[in-house]
């Protein structure tokens, strides 16, 4: 049985991904900072609160990832996974208010205020180009994990950055992507801005970056907000769940499957069986819980909670053909 986001346990490059990403952040949140306090820049004024919102989620997003990874205790039956979401949460809301509000603001007040001093546009272009070329680098590393799990899981891309549980790679993944586009944003009011001496158009890179943001933010927003809440599987993984259970020669029949997210790549499975031969209930009580335990050690699942099938259920049986299976064989 292969993991839920089509591997095993959580994959250590998750952890790469997100200090590059607070690295590259970093970096070109004080280029950004310096730029604009010269140019006086409304594009490049939003750039910087861009960078620093981001700079300051990729911090959130390191603590997500170590808080999650706690193994579970009494206070916590199902582990610490959902505490990914939690802080991811709180950074989707810190790129929306220090990125979003700050950045859509300041470009309004610009085309009610414009600026009398001229802009020193050599810097702006300099920084931009630095900026894109670290955004790039930190792009580049959560796509080739994107693709990676992606193909694992049998998934197109950003399907799949969508749907994964892994939380931290969905963030980085949109920032950086956010983040690209607002520096094409940027150059271009601050290229019109040149060309025509029009602060105006300066003024509304801006704002175009703030929404920009705002929409990658509510994203986030909405995705953490359902795993936080109990996101189930999806029908893929639930089949592929079912027939690993099936394939067991101790299992005859699964009436009951529910598998539900309790953190990134972290399962709660909760089934109900027909075990083979016809044992005394405390015999069948020990054969139930050694394969609880033996599934509990998949690195993806955190807690398996099985129960006795009633003889008139109706038995489950997956919903896609298994490409695997040789006919004539049980499965």
């Amino acid at each position: 049985m292969t993991g839920p986001n089509g591997g095993g346990a959580k994959e250590p490059e998750g952890l790469l991904t997100v200090i590059i990403a607070l690295v590259a952040n970093a970096l070109i949140a004080v280029a950004k900072s310096i730029v604009a306090m010269i140019t006086g820049s409304a594009s490049m004024v939003a750039e910087a609160a861009h960078s620093w919102a981001d700079t300051g989620n990729e911090v959130l997003l390191l603590i997500a990832e170590r808080r999650s990874v706690k193994p579970r205790d009494d206070s916590h039956p199902l582990g610490y996974g959902r505490e990914a979401y939690v802080w991811s949460m709180v950074a989707a809301f810190g790129l929306f208010t220090a990125g979003s509000i700050l950045s859509i603001t300041h470009g309004i007040s610009q085309l009610s205020v414009p600026g009398e001093e001229e802009m020193d546009y050599r810097w702006a272009y300099i920084v931009l180009a630095i900026s894109f070329v670290l955004e790039g680098i930190s792009f580049t590393q959560a796509v080739r994990q994107t693709r990676s799990s992606a193909r694992a899981a049998g998934m197109r891309s950003m399907k799949f950055v969508l749907q994964t549980s892994e939380t931290t790679l969905r963030a980085v993944f949109f920032e950086d992507f956010a983040a690209l586009i607002g520096l094409l944003i940027a150059g271009a009011g601050i290229g019109l801005h040149q060309l025509t001496g029009n602060e105006v158009f300066d003024a509304v890179g801006s704002i175009l970056v703030g929404v920009l943001l705002g929409v990658v933010a509510l994203i986030l927003i909405v995705r953490n907000g359902q795993f936080l809440v109990g996101q189930t599987v999806d029908q893929r993984i639930r089949n592929k769940a079912l027939r690993a259970l099936l394939a067991r020669p101790d299992i005859d029949r699964v009436t009951y499957l529910w598998l539900e997210y309790v953190g990134p790549s972290r399962l709660y499975l909760v089934a109900a069986v027909d075990l083979s031969r016809d044992d005394a209930e405390s015999v069948l009580q020990g054969r139930m819980q050694a394969i609880e335990d033996e599934l509990e050690r998949a690195d993806f699942v955190e807690r398996a909670r099985l129960t006795l099938s009633a003889p008139d259920e109706p038995a489950l049986a997956p919903t896609d053909p298994d490409p695997d299976r040789v006919p004539g064989t049980r499965g």
